[in-house]
């Protein structure tokens, strides 16, 4: 009897219908008593005219052949790269590399993402506090920075791990699933998925894309935070993902095709600008949307973490959108996590009172038990401890505890992306070279003359831990995250002026000679220390 084809869906499903839906450590959250929020507290900006979306029936969940075939078909053609005003996005990018401050680039680049709303007022008025819309009517606008073209090339040519980079997810009545095998993602088997109406989740395409590379890296100093960003990629008809919000201050661009979304307030207190992700909601949870609307290619909405939301594409059409991301755990919470402990450390050693035994008889009108009784007593501990908080503050090290963020963050980050300019200015791209059976170029030497300055605004930060200085730096990390240890060496006491020095004038170049430190020599072996490691470039090629 011949064998009947099981497509790869259906294979799947046969061996998993007894397995839980994959969670991740981000979505758990603690079970609290909520109190109902009133919905549309919150009034949401919208930039331009907004429509009314028309609601429409969901398709089933496995797509009828002729629906399934049309539906792939839509995710062949190549896209042109172009930007809203009809230039290529390599272009735009090209651009911006001419600013001679990269923190000048980095605004440019936001604004062009926001536009046309001023970033001043974008901060100043909707960042943290509500969900902004804008609505274009331009397809193109967005155009060049990832498309379904490169998401097929990628699972061709790369290395795509199931659960690594890539989630196979559905919602369906109810019920959030991830679908994924074990191993590499090829196109045989994920198209197999897409055609049966699941979701397709690109979680770090900054490693595969180098244009998503190019402008994470460059908005990473806008944020002074870690921008990352997933790709989704929905069939017509379906929804990927259950009601959520996120931890993170999230831009949803759409690329292609269209999406319906429906955002929410947060449902208390508890939930504006939460630490955590949170876990999947069900629809009466959540009471009704401040915004329902349909995301058009060229369009962009932002809402801030604690918001929840939730999307789902429209018979009609498919839909690819890019979310950037920035600003997990990087609230003054999170500074203080690291503040307090070493202020109470430091206070402990320094301050006697922090030393003075507690009262012999606390335990007696102090914890939950006595919690309602009147004791003065308890008014004294109270006031005791209120003065001792107010003195902690006397012994905090907050420039450390910022030196920390900051070292966390330098490890986050993406390496620069190097400008044309920049590559042949440093030692990537170095004249040094093998041709015609011999050694080229080589002995290029830095003197006192030559006119140097760090790479990028943030790319290097000089820190102490008390006992010795290191100069931390992010040329040398990866475009996988956390692929590479966190990269720093020992800076020489005296050679600690020259680096702050380095790292104070930019965006201006700076001669070699001009470094304050030590002899002639001192300063050019310092120069060729940092020009080895990509932390510096030259005015002028070697």
């Amino acid at each position: 009897m011949e064998r009947k084809h099981m497509s790869a869906f259906a294979l799947y499903q046969t061996l998993s219908t007894d397995v839980p839906a994959a969670t991740t450590p981000s979505r758990q959250v603690a079970d609290k008593k909520k109190r109902k929020k009133e919905n549309g507290a919150n009034k949401v900006h919208t930039v331009k005219a907004q429509l009314k979306p028309e609601r429409k029936k969901m398709r089933k969940m496995v797509l009828k052949s002729p629906q399934r075939e049309e539906s792939l078909k839509g995710i062949k053609k190549d896209e042109e790269s172009v930007n809203g005003d009809g230039e290529a996005l390599d272009a735009l990018l090209a651009d911006l590399g001419k600013f001679n401050n990269s923190r000048e680039r980095a605004s440019k680049l936001f604004q062009w993402l926001i536009n046309p709303i001023p970033a001043k007022a974008f901060f100043r008025e909707t960042w943290e506090k509500k969900p902004i819309l804008v609505q274009r009517k331009n397809s193109d606008y967005y155009k060049g920075l990832f498309s379904t073209a490169e998401f097929d090339r990628i699972l061709r040519q790369e290395d795509v791990q199931y659960g690594v980079n890539l989630d196979v997810t559905s919602y369906s009545n109810g019920r959030r699933e991830t679908h994924n095998p074990a191993g590499r993602a090829l196109p045989f088997t994920v198209w197999d998925f897409y055609g049966n109406g699941c979701s397709l989740r690109m979680l770090n395409p900054q490693a595969f894309s180098s244009t998503v590379w190019n402008v994470l890296s460059i908005l990473q100093e806008q944020f002074g935070s870690m921008a990352g960003a997933n790709v989704y990629l929905t069939p017509p008809g379906t929804q990927g993902f259950a009601p959520h919000y996120d931890d993170i201050e999230a831009f949803v661009v759409q690329l292609e095709g269209k999406k319906h979304w429906r955002v929410y307030n947060p449902r208390t207190e508890d939930e504006v600008l939460p630490a955590l992700s949170s876990g999947n909601f069900n629809q009466k949870d959540i009471g009704k949307p401040i915004l329902e609307v349909v995301l058009e290619a060229g369009d962009l909405l932002y809402f801030p973490r604690g918001f929840i939301h939730q999307g789902d594409c429209l018979p009609d059409a498919h839909s690819l959108h890019i979310t950037i991301s920035s600003y997990q755990k990087n609230s003054w919470g999170d500074l203080l996590q690291k503040v307090a402990p070493a202020a109470l450390e430091i206070a402990m050693e320094e301050d006697v009172e922090f030393r003075q035994g507690l009262p012999l008889d606390y335990l007696t009108y102090m914890g939950v038990q006595n919690s309602d009784k009147d004791d003065p007593r308890r008014t004294k501990f109270f006031s005791r401890i209120e003065c001792l908080m107010k003195k902690l503050a006397t012994y905090s090290p907050v420039d450390a505890a910022v030196d920390q963020k900051a070292r966390a963050f330098l490890h986050d980050c993406l390496p620069p992306m190097l400008t044309p300019e920049e590559l042949s200015s440093s030692v990537q791209g170095a004249s040094a070279r093998w041709e015609c059976g011999q050694v080229m170029d080589v002995g290029a030497k830095i003197t006192t003359q030559t006119k140097v300055r760090v790479l990028r605004a943030g790319c290097a930060r000089l820190c102490s831990d008390g006992e010795a200085v290191n100069l931390y730096y992010t040329t040398e990390n990866s475009r996988v995250y956390h692929k590479e240890e966190l990269k720093s060496f020992e800076i020489k006491a005296e050679h600690t002026d020259a680096i702050e020095f380095l790292i104070h004038s930019y965006p201006k170049f700076v001669t070699v000679g001009s470094f304050p430190c030590g002899s002639a020599e001192d300063r050019i072996t310092l120069a060729d220390l940092l020009f080895e490691r990509g932390i510096i470039h030259t005015a002028e090629p070697l």
